[in-house]
């Protein structure tokens, strides 16, 4: 049988265009809801990727402590400041009333599963609008599978690594490996949402179709490399595209990012903040192809 591949001819058409005559507003609001004390590198390179792909506008939600470490390397970006616990994690207590003014929201990296932060990511999944367009990546989906039975991710996109799916099934790793196709789908149809399968040769599916990713290679087995493409991912959504093309493009896009980057760098020395300034290069070719 014949795979349904992620290739050039698949989404080359799916870049969004980009009017002359757009600014910042003409983009949908991204809230990126990162970080904690051990893992800042995480919410720098989510949030900068969601704007190197062509997002107008991010904020990143994060601990108080870590904005002075994160701010001077991305200028681009907004805050607002959360309150941590004496771990570094997000506090329970924050309030969250105004991330519903956000149409797009990824949540989950570099967060860690403390307890606290646990709680803040039950009530933020609890109080989402049905219109924000999520992404779902690392510690949130850790969390998630703490609560599988509490929480919807109705309409989302989650991007789990053959671990974190293996939490949140609650299934043997060796048996998501053995059955990647199986298990991606049946993550789709229970939750009703994309998923997206990291790995070689990622597999993106809604529970109806699995599609295989042609791009990327070893240089993208490196901390940091996830947190790359939550941002692509949420950075196309803010310019409004469809969420399943957004997977199938954002995880293009990322991979050959990769694949352009070890041709200078080698598999070997490729950082995930390489992966990002490699983009334009990606994106430039991928728009020669239309």
């Amino acid at each position: 049988m014949a795979k349904n591949l992620i290739d050039f001819k698949l989404v080359s058409s799916f870049f969004p265009e980009r009017p002359d005559n757009a600014n910042k507003g003409s983009f949908l609001k991204i809230l990126n809801v990162a970080g904690s004390s051990l893992y800042s590198g995480a919410a720098f390179l989510s949030s900068k990727s969601a704007l190197r792909v062509g997002a107008g506008y991010v904020c990143l939600a994060c601990p108080n402590e870590i904005i002075s470490r994160i701010a001077p390397a991305l200028p681009e970006v907004t805050f607002i400041p959360l309150k941590s616990n004496d771990f570094g994690s997000i506090s329970s207590d924050n309030v969250i009333e105004n991330f519903k003014s956000y149409s797009v929201l990824s949540v989950g990296c570099g967060l860690t599963t403390n307890e606290d932060t646990q709680n803040f990511v039950i009530n933020l999944m609890k109080n989402l609008s049905e219109s924000q367009k999520v992404v779902i990546d690392a510690d949130a989906i850790n969390i998630l599978a703490l609560h599988r039975n509490e929480l919807s991710l109705k309409n989302s996109i989650i991007t789990p690594h053959p671990k974190e799916l293996s939490r949140l099934l609650n299934v043997s790793l060796a048996e998501i490996e053995d059955n990647r196709e199986k298990y991606a789908r049946i993550t789709s149809q229970t939750y009703e949402c994309i998923t997206i399968l990291k790995g070689h040769n990622t597999i993106v599916t809604d529970g109806d179709k699995i599609y295989t990713n042609t791009t990327g290679n070893s240089a993208l087995a490196k901390a940091g490399t996830g947190d790359v493409l939550t941002g692509i991912i949420a950075g196309l959504l803010s310019q409004k595209v469809e969420p399943l093309k957004a997977a199938f493009l954002g995880v293009f896009l990322h991979g050959f990012a990769g694949d352009i980057a070890s041709e200078d760098y080698t598999k070997y020395s490729v950082l995930a903040s390489d992966l990002i300034e490699y983009l334009p290069i990606a994106i430039s070719e991928l728009i020669e192809q239309e």
